[in-house]
């Protein structure tokens, strides 16, 4: 009797074991983790428009580039680095360098701006911020660049001077060089020139030539672009198209970033293995979202050896208000409207 009851347990327990294994089988094969894909968590007007005020009052052309360049983070340390070492090089043997060079080409173009090249990078988390902002809520951006124009304009700062024509058009500010030839890059305090005070970006850093402690705006860095004009990269080859949905026009076609830095979280779906991949993805990078733990990757192991000492790939505020992070590798090839990637 007792060994019947011995065998009888055992019998039972095996097929215990053979249910749950079963079971467990079939949901890492076939079972999705979730039936719907992780929501993108969205900064508000208020943080978009803390973001965006470094740059806000720039020429249409030079914010575009910036915007553009943003997505490419670990090419802007690339270039402020080759930038560096080549001081000396001016005019057309700086075109001509650059050009050779593989950098996306919103990323060439302010290889001529060097300031605000430099301050992107000595700025990184703020540029990746900007960067994954412009990838996942480009008509916010716009928005937020037009409420900060409107503001510097009510507050007296933002008018057409010497150096730049300032105009309105409708509900739209548009911010050109007063001359064809000469580019003038605003100085301002980010957090004064609106009116009333906005915060401080979390771990921002003035940079010289950029910032003037006060309230107005000045202009004192002038660059001339004839010389990259013959260039597809060149400065009259950016603009922003205000009235459609907030893109960087390029080569008069919308600008596409391929970046595998930033990630457009807009396109997530949740694969039957339980990794999140965007379905426009090119080149393997990966994002995290939050508690998103079915997967069993931590930020830390997906996190970009391009950002080591770079806290959440790329995200100042990730972990005081947005709760998620991006993260990747250098960048693929790919074509962006109206130009190709070298």
């Amino acid at each position: 009797m007792k060994l019947l009851k011995a065998g009888t347990a055992l019998f039972l327990c095996c097929c215990m074991l053979g249910a749950s294994a079963q079971d467990g089988f079939a949901y890492q094969a076939g079972g999705p983790i979730s039936q719907s894909a992780p929501q993108s968590v969205q900064e508000s007007a208020e943080q978009l428009q803390q973001l965006v005020a470094p740059i806000a009052l720039y020429p249409d052309a030079l914010v575009a580039q910036i915007l553009a360049a943003a997505t490419y983070p670990t090419e802007i340390v690339e270039a402020q680095k080759w930038v560096q070492l080549h001081r000396d090089w001016t005019g057309d043997k700086l075109a001509k360098e650059v050009d050779k060079q593989s950098w996306d080409p919103s990323v060439k173009a302010l290889a001529q701006f060097r300031v605000v090249l430099d301050n992107m990078n000595q700025n990184l988390a703020w540029t990746s911020e900007l960067g994954d902002a412009y990838i996942n809520q480009p008509q916010d951006v716009k928005q937020a660049i037009q409420t900060m124009r409107q503001r510097a304009q009510q507050a007296g700062n933002l008018k057409s001077t010497g150096q730049e024509t300032v105009t309105n058009n409708g509900q739209t500010i548009v911010i050109q060089p007063a001359s064809p030839e000469v580019v003038y890059v605003p100085q301002y305090d980010p957090w004064l020139v609106y009116g009333a005070p906005i915060s401080v970006f979390p771990g921002w850093y003035p940079y010289p030539g950029l910032f003037v402690d006060g309230p107005g705006i000045t202009f004192g860095l002038s660059f001339g672009i004839g010389l990259f004009a013959g260039f597809g990269w060149g400065w009259h080859h950016w603009g922003f198209d205000w009235h459609g949905p907030g893109r960087v026009i390029y080569n008069h076609n919308t600008f596409i970033s391929h970046s595998t830095t930033i990630v457009n979280r807009n396109s997530f779906r949740v694969d039957r293995g339980g990794f999140a991949r965007a379905a426009n993805f090119h080149g393997g990078g990966f994002a995290a979202h939050g508690d998103f733990g079915h997967g069993g990757f931590s930020h830390a192991a997906m996190r970009s050896s391009a950002f080591s000492g770079f806290n959440h790939g790329g995200f100042a505020r990730a972990s005081s208000f947005r709760g998620s992070a991006s993260f990747g590798g250098f960048h693929g090839g790919g074509f962006h409207g109206g130009g190709g990637r070298r």
